[in-house]
C-alpha cells in the first residue's frame, strides 16, 4: 500500500471540517470507545521511542531538588509542557498510522 500524500490545502480543509462541533463529536466518540487500546499503544510508542526514559527521570529529580520555589515551579511547568507536546505528537503519529491501517483494510 502506498501512502497518500496530502496538500497543505487538503490538511487545512480537513482541520476546518474538524472545527465543526458535530464532526469532532463523532471522532471524539470513536476515540472514547477505543481509548484503552490507544493508551496502551501510545505508552508503548513513547517507551520504544525513548521519549520518557532515564534522562526524563533525572531532569524531574533535579527540578524537584531545587531550592528556589519559583524556579522549581517554572521548571516543572516546562517539563509538563514538553511531555504534553511529545505525547500529542506521538499520539498524532499513532492516529495517522491507525488511519493508514484502516484505509489499507478498506482497499483490500
Amino acid at each position: 500500500m502506498s501512502e497518500r500524500s496530502f496538500s497543505d490545502a487538503d490538511v487545512d480543509a480537513a482541520l476546518e471540517a474538524l472545527s465543526e462541533p458535530e464532526r469532532f463529536r463523532e471522532a471524539e466518540a470513536h476515540v472514547t470507545r477505543i481509548a484503552p487500546q490507544l493508551q496502551r499503544i501510545l505508552n508503548m510508542a513513547l517507551k520504544q521511542g525513548g521519549w520518557f526514559d532515564d534522562s526524563r527521570d533525572k531532569a524531574l529529580r533535579e527540578t524537584l531538588a531545587g531550592d528556589d520555589p519559583v524556579e522549581r515551579e517554572r521548571q516543572v511547568a516546562t517539563l509538563l509542557a514538553e511531555e504534553t507536546r511529545i505525547g500529542m505528537l506521538v499520539g498524532v503519529a499513532v492516529g495517522w498510522a491507525l488511519a493508514n491501517e484502516l484505509e489499507g483494510k478498506r482497499d483490500a
